[in-house]
Parts: C-alpha cells; structure tokens; sequence
C-alpha cells in the first residue's frame, strides 16, 4: 500500500535527508501535499517531488487524499499542526527537530489518543546500525549493561544537525530528550530515578549552556545496584570557534559491561573490546536510519492496529527531563517511576 503524504515545514534538512529517503521508498510513500510558513519555499520544495504547494496547514489536513502528516522542521506553529492532523484522522510522523515542551506533548498524547491514529516519533539514534548491532553484542558478547557515558559538545548558538531552538525553553534540554531516550532504549527500561547539575548564565538569553543528568537504572530502594548512565550536554563555545568544538570529540557513546567495553560513534562506528582484544565492526552498508524509520512509519500506518509506543515513551522522556530540571532547582533526587520501555520492531522484522 502506497502511502499519500503531506508535509509539514520541510525545512533545511529536505534536500539532505529526505527528499532522497522518499524518492528510494516511491514504492511505499507517495507526497502530495506540502506547506511551508514560507510560501515561495514551499511551492519550490513541492515542485522537486510533484506536490502541491498548500497555503495552510488546516486545509492540507482536510485533504481526503492524504493519508499521514510528515512534520518536519520547528516553527512558530508548535504543535498546532499535530492537533490539526489528528482532528482530520490523518496519521503523525514527527521529526526530531520539532522541539515540544511538557504541556505541549500531554496535549498531543491525548489528541492522538482520542483519534485512533498512528503515532511515530523520529528517534534517530534507536535506529542507528551501530545501536543495534550493539545490543545484540550486549545478549551474546559483552553481558549486563553497568555504565553509560554520552557526552554532547555542540555549539553555542545551534544544534550540530543545524536547526535553532526557539526560547524560552533551556537550549539544552532539547538535546538531553535524544540522550535521554537512548540511554533508555539501551538498558531496555526507564530510570528510577534522576540527578542534575545545570549551568546557567544570568546574562545569557539563550539560559543553561550545560546540563548533567545521572539516570539510575536500578529497581526501587536499591540505587546504585543496577545500570547508571551519565549524559550531559554543553553549549559554552561560541559558534565561532569552530575548531574548538571539533577538537577531540567525545564518541557519542560509551558503555560498560560486565564483559567488555564499547564505544559508538553514530550512526555506524563500533568498537568494542573484551579478553580476546579489540574488535571494529563494518556497518556501513546496514540501511541508512532515515529508511529504517520511514519504513517503520508504514508498518504502523499500514497495520490494524494503533500504534502509540513513541507517543509514550516521548511522554516518559520529556518528564525525565523535567525531572531532572526540578532536581537541579530543588537539590534533590528525582523519581521517575514508569512502565517497562519496548524495543522497536526493525523495519524488516515481522509485524
């Protein structure tokens, strides 16, 4: 089945990532409808695919021969445009870059509830190949899974993907959300609770430049008896000083096990070492993430059955981070009791 497609605020991120992703998947996704607060920009964007350019969102979602909502890129919009989608019954792809507060989130958590429809969060680093292969090796290689280090260095100004983050929110809490949910996805359960020391700059409008979070993994009344991850995040260099923050970057993961160690460098560098010495795995000709998630989009689409795993599991995250927020003002560990976090389904595992 061919799913028909309209995009909402496709963004720098379009010709890059996934134009080309759409046009591999011509068999699966076909777009018909596009809108850019932009207007010239969207009737560019939508003759590079043979869309329509759409005036406004609203009316793009009315559409009856649209099928799901693909939104893209942050704006001035919000969440508007996923309330906008669900009210039509259409079915939600929503990109990485769409930065959503708490309160925004519950309001979509329960307007996609109500509506039945397919829910996806783009979750990138689940997808990597280098993610996955690494939980194969933590079941037959490299055993329990006892410590996670993920450290971000990024630029003051920008994410490393390129998109602003809109105030007021602290710029860094929307890259601890990635961190967060893939440490998450690698000890396969929520943390218990949440520790978190923020550095925030009075005369700075952009808020924290760095944030530390200390996810405990161990089960209730028991801390520091099961997986700890350490992540953090820091934007304290100015974006001019490009070679400074590409001086020796950390690798985007590292993680200690009861047999080994290894290190990932997204989205498909390994490297993992145990007794018998070092080992480099080749993933580079594993399918790229973007196709791994665009085919899991159609899956969910495409089945019976309502699929509302990432509309969870973003709920869950977001309150981490608020947690850990709170911690930070209060001084204090912060609970965060949830229900157990499922793998997802690779785009070639069965239904």
């Amino acid at each position: 089945m061919k799913l028909r497609l309209g995009i909402v605020g496709a963004g720098d991120a379009w010709e890059a990532r996934y134009l080309p992703v759409l046009r591999v998947l011509s068999d699966r996704f076909q777009v018909r409808a596009m809108y850019e607060p932009v207007a010239e920009r969207a009737k560019l964007s939508a003759d590079e695919i043979g869309a329509e350019a759409q005036v406004g969102f609203r009316a793009m979602c009315r559409r009856p021969d649209i099928d799901a909502v693909l939104i893209l890129s942050n704006s001035w919009l919000g969440h508007i445009p996923i309330l906008a989608a669900c009210e039509y019954g259409k079915a939600v792809y929503l990109g990485s870059r769409v930065h959503l507060s708490l309160r925004q989130f519950e309001e979509v958590r329960q307007a996609v509830s109500a509506a039945g429809v397919a829910f996806m969060a783009e979750l990138p680093h689940r997808y990597a190949p280098a993610t996955l292969r690494l939980k194969e090796l933590l079941t037959t290689k490299l055993g329990e899974l006892r410590l996670i280090f993920s450290h971000r260095r990024l630029s003051r100004f920008l994410k490393r993907n390129g998109s602003p983050v809109p105030p007021p929110q602290p710029i860094v809490k929307f890259d601890l959300v990635e961190l967060v949910d893939w440490c998450r996805f690698m000890v396969g359960r929520p943390p218990s609770s949440v520790r978190s020391v923020m550095h925030v700059t009075a005369d700075d409008p952009m808020g924290a430049d760095y944030m530390m979070m200390s996810l405990d993994f161990s089960p209730p009344n028991q801390q520091g008896k099961g997986p700890i991850a350490q992540i953090s995040c820091g934007r304290y260099i100015p974006e001019a000083w490009a070679e400074a923050i590409a001086y020796r970057p950390p690798p985007d993961m590292q993680i200690a096990c009861r047999e080994g160690i290894a290190f990932i460098d997204l989205p498909t560098g390994l490297v993992w070492f145990d007794q018998a010495g070092r080992h480099q795995e080749r993933l580079e000709h594993e399918r790229p993430v973007d196709e791994r998630m665009l085919l899991q989009f159609h899956r969910a689409v495409t089945s019976l059955v309502q699929r509302i795993d990432d509309l969870e599991t973003m709920h869950q995250v977001l309150k981490t981070v608020q947690q850990a927020v709170d911690s930070h003002q209060n001084g204090c560990r912060g609970k965060a009791e949830e229900p157990p976090v499922d793998s997802p389904r690779g785009p070639d595992d069965p239904p």
